[in-house]
């Protein structure tokens, strides 16, 4: 610390601190009404068709609490699953408040820092008489005032960054919450599929213990249709486990604590006429990713710090204001100056600093790179995984699933002409059962397809649609 004294009027330093105290009130910043969720809802509604809402109060939260209760009260559909997860998700509240983080973070660049006052009082008797040494001085970071602008500027593109984080975690919720309703519709339908199938194979395998048990039915056939009757069993078991995992996931993203208050359709929505033509897809999502426009937010903030860390490489404190000091008698009067206090670049020369600055900005500079190239990766991934899904769900709609009932319609009639026995119709009558599950899987693997794919136009989407349905074992007796 360096202490200089002039001969400084008071006049003189009266109307520095009145400069400093001016300039501050002009640096002082204030918080927005919104904390800045406007642009989120704004986002939201242009890219989700959704609304949502910050809950920052109780009567906020008690009004967002109705709404999810209105939508609780009928069967969901998607877009209803998706519009209760925007209300009634914690985590996603919890997220809306690194708005509230970055907007104080924001203002507190905007304002000077406090003055500092140091005094230094001693004394001591000498002939008689107590001399006293008295230093005053009432000091303001001049440099704060210097770089203000450009540490307000870096932290309203931090500001500018936490609201495009916040969409992109609304369009995540709304991905998995849509992923998790078409999970559990589908998972549910099958439950009542495989009961289905149950049913039969518990019919076949009484009928072949009654057969065998008069002679009419061979020991090994038996076998074939009680094996028949447990695989089935154990499937109805493992898929009534998925479809209670589904609910409870879907519980979660829907913020519900009990389950059984979600009331869901009976079945899958149908498959569409026709599926959306995209060109220039690649590019309209490199335009228009949430998460691509937050990376180049980030990387343009670094380059501001990158500015900011060069101005602050030599001198990074620098204080300056009116100090008076005493040096004598208690009456002797106060001599009137200045004081100056700064860091001397000695030892740290802030070339570290510069140079840190500048490899996490490359850092910034290489993964934006890596960004968009994923990105056009993703959204040919998830179209290819749309329009596939669709081919595939259409199939088996139009020709699979109808070839299996056009078979049991004739075997059914084979069987009224007694050309064949009750276990060939009940085996058929499994395996038409079958492929309907088939269809079902192949449906929801579609709609999974279809959100994955909106989201890759959004943000970074899971991709975790399964290639294609897993054909349930029909397990057909050997006669």
């Amino acid at each position: 610390m360096t202490s200089v004294s002039s001969s400084l009027t008071m006049r003189q330093g009266k109307r520095f601190i009145a400069t400093i105290g001016l300039l501050g009130l002009a640096g002082c910043a204030t918080f927005s009404d919104d904390g800045g969720f406007g642009r989120v809802e704004q986002t939201t509604r242009e890219r989700l068709d959704k609304d949502v809402k910050w809950a920052r109060t109780d009567v906020e939260r008690s009004a967002l609490q109705a709404r999810a209760s209105e939508l609780l009260a009928k069967p969901l559909t998607g877009d209803d699953a998706i519009q209760l997860a925007l209300y009634n998700n914690r985590g996603l509240q919890a997220t809306f408040f690194d708005l509230g983080i970055s907007e104080a973070d924001l203002v507190q660049a905007g304002r000077l820092p406090n003055p500092h006052f140091s005094m230094l009082r001693a004394s001591k008797p000498e002939n008689g008489i107590r001399e006293f040494k008295i230093e005053q001085a009432l000091t303001f970071n001049v440099f704060a005032l210097i770089t203000m602008p450009l540490a307000v500027e870096v932290e309203k593109r931090n500001f500018a960054q936490a609201q495009q984080l916040a969409a992109i975690e609304v369009a995540r919720l709304a991905s998995e919450t849509r992923q998790a309703y078409f999970t559990t519709l589908a998972a549910e339908e099958s439950v009542r599929h495989l009961r289905k199938v149950k049913q039969a194979a518990e019919a076949a395998a009484e009928l072949a213990r009654r057969m065998a048990l008069v002679g009419n039915f061979s020991k090994l056939r038996q076998a074939r249709e009680q094996a028949f009757y447990a695989d089935a069993s154990l499937n109805l078991a493992r898929a009534e486990q998925s479809a209670v995992a589904a609910r409870e996931r879907l519980a979660r993203l829907l913020g519900v604590a009990d389950r059984s208050v979600i009331r869901l359709p009976d079945r899958l929505p149908d498959l569409p006429k026709t599926v959306d033509e995209l060109p220039g897809i690649e590019q309209t999502a490199l335009n228009q990713r949430l998460d691509l426009q937050a990376i180049r937010l980030e990387t343009e903030a670094l380059a501001k710090n990158l500015g900011l860390s060069k101005a602050i490489r030599f001198i990074n404190v620098l204080e300056v204001g009116p100090a008076r000091v005493l040096d004598g008698a208690r009456d002797s009067g106060y001599k009137k100056g200045y004081e100056i206090s700064f860091e001397l670049p000695i030892f740290d020369l802030g070339d570290a600093k510069v140079a840190k600055a500048e490899a996490i900005y490359m850092q910034a500079v290489e993964r934006a790179g890596e960004a968009a190239t994923n990105a056009r990766s993703e959204v040919r991934e998830a179209y290819h995984a749309y329009r596939t899904n669709y081919d595939i769900a259409r199939h088996y709609r139009d020709e699979i699933v109808p070839l299996y009932k056009r078979i049991s319609d004739e075997n059914v009639l084979r069987y009224n002409g007694m050309l064949i026995g009750v276990f060939e119709l009940l085996a058929d009558a499994r395996i038409q059962i079958a492929s309907v599950n088939s269809y079902i899987e192949t449906l929801r693997d579609f709609w999974i397809a279809r959100g994955d794919l909106e989201m890759a136009m959004i943000g970074k989407p899971s991709l975790n649609a399964s290639a294609g349905a897993t054909a349930t074992a029909t397990g057909r007796a050997d006669h």
